[in-house]
């Protein structure tokens, strides 16, 4: 077991950056050592974050500061190249979701994790919610098939639409959004995946200040297919013109009843899709049962469970750090967590390529 502080270098400062730094500079194990983004130089830094040194170099960065811990937080682009230069250096690694742009290289970001022996946490932040782990058990007891139906589309508006047009640059809304829920089926299921239909559509054409990639598309809905049965529909869109109605849709549902996540106020003024705090918070979850009494009626009421006392985003940033903490110093084997990540990936990646030749992918 390991014992003292562990220094971090922090890689990439945006919204979720941000929200992991300053969770270690809240946990006792952690010193954040080193800062590092592209325009460090005109960054203002939180107070818990001012003495740490910058960089605006990620490879000098690395060599400098010889880090226990690394914190990626960056393009998704860059994800897979930072990891493994992180670990061949000696340090663990935190990465953003998703964990890499292709399924090879996020095997060999697994890969450069089992040679070096560090240990390697993607940022599924669900995984550390209290109410989406109950969400998960419970749709467990609900028998085989299951249907999944989930979605988060986000109007975004702001500085948040410029956010998601730089994302949009590399990444669509099913494959960044999608691995999270990806892996919310997979872990209820535990099948296999066998085939992935998706349909996408480009709603920014005459859009003024709005460029995008050939191909690129900012709505997008997919359906997956499970080797025990099982279906999936996911849908994501981004941009100032997507519906509020509906936005936030989280279903299972099997042979003995279903399981849902239902945002109490969603269509109030104050609840808004592009609301980092809204994809992640439940309100309650209502499960139903399917049984029915000897005259063929239901013959049990709906239950609630109450969540209104979750945590917020920054909370749960600080759990998935409290998390990669434990890991290393228990020395916790992450070959399922790892392999789980690819799993979601090669999901959402196959979703992509269906959109883009318009025929279902097998996998």
């Amino acid at each position: 077991m390991m014992s003292g502080k562990l220094r971090v270098l922090a890689v990439g400062l945006g919204n979720m950056g941000m929200s992991h730094a300053m969770a270690y500079t809240r946990i006792d194990g952690y010193e954040v050592a080193a800062v590092c983004e592209r325009r460090i130089a005109e960054r203002r830094l939180p107070p818990a974050l001012e003495q740490a040194q910058r960089f605006s170099d990620y490879g000098e960065a690395l060599k400098a500061v010889k880090p226990d811990v690394v914190s990626i937080s960056t393009w998704s682009d860059s994800h897979a190249e930072y990891a493994i230069a992180a670990m061949e250096a000696g340090a663990h690694v935190f990465v953003e979701k998703p964990l890499a742009d292709t399924v090879a290289d996020a095997e060999r970001v697994v890969a450069a994790a089992k040679r070096s022996g560090r240990k390697l946490v993607i940022g599924y932040i669900l995984r550390h919610h209290p109410s989406w782990i109950k969400f998960i058990e419970i749709a467990k007891t609900l028998g085989s098939p299951l249907v999944f139906r989930m979605n988060l589309n986000q109007q975004s508006s702001g500085k948040q639409w410029e956010d998601h047009k730089k994302l949009l640059q590399s990444l669509s809304p099913i494959v960044d959004c999608g691995v999270h829920y990806l892996d919310v089926m997979c872990q209820i299921t535990r099948a296999k995946a066998t085939r992935v239909h998706a349909l996408g559509a480009r709603l920014t054409d005459g859009m003024k200040d709005v460029t995008l990639p050939n191909g690129m598309y900012n709505y997008g809905m997919l359906q997956v297919a499970f080797d025990d049965g099982s279906v999936g529909w996911y849908e994501a869109g981004w941009g100032p013109m997507m519906s509020e109605t509906a936005f936030f849709v989280k279903d299972v549902i099997g042979p003995k009843g279903s399981v849902s996540i239902v945002v109490a106020d969603e269509g109030n003024k104050d609840t808004k899709s592009a609301d980092i705090n809204t994809h992640t918070k439940t309100n309650r979850i209502l499960l139903h049962h399917a049984a029915l009494d000897a005259a063929g009626n239901l013959a049990r009421h709906d239950e609630t469970f109450d969540t209104q006392d979750e945590p917020d985003h920054d909370a749960l940033c600080e759990r998935e750090q409290r998390y990669l903490l434990k890991v290393i110093r228990e020395n916790v084997d992450l070959s399922d967590h790892m392999a789980d990540a690819i799993r979601s990936l090669r999901i959402a990646l196959a979703a992509d390529r269906s959109v883009r030749a318009g025929e279902v992918v097998t996998l």
